[in-house]
């Protein structure tokens, strides 16, 4: 049962903390089982000084500047974009979307990390 009201929780933190609406080009997506996959790659678009403090586990730094020139590099994957609050993290969804890459809004650091410690 409380496993059940925390991911109840971590969702409904994820859709109200979203700053739009669902950016994703899935719609239908589940972020918690999109974040646990073991084919995602998440990005995070943060700057490298703030990559380097903490990021979440098995997480790669692209930061928002470069995500237009490097969206070759992700194209074919499923990937998870994130940042400290969500604003870069839906800026680069866009931009990604443009560039036809499966794209996912993660929004935080501190979402993406509760979703990688949630256990099965």
């Amino acid at each position: 049962m409380k496993l059940k009201i925390f991911y109840f929780l971590i969702f409904s933190f994820l859709i109200f903390s979203c700053k739009t609406q669902n950016t994703a080009i899935s719609t239908n997506a589940n972020i918690i089982e999109i974040v646990k996959s073991p084919d995602v790659t998440l990005v995070d678009v943060r700057i490298p000084e703030q990559f380097a403090e903490a990021t979440a586990e098995n997480a790669i730094n692209i930061p928002l500047a470069e995500i237009e020139n490097r969206s070759s590099e992700l194209k074919g994957k499923k990937v998870v974009v994130f940042c400290n609050k969500g604003i870069q993290a839906d800026q680069a969804v866009e931009i990604l979307k443009k560039n036809g890459v499966e794209v996912y809004d993660g929004t935080s650091l501190q979402n993406v990390k509760a979703i990688q410690n949630l256990k099965n």
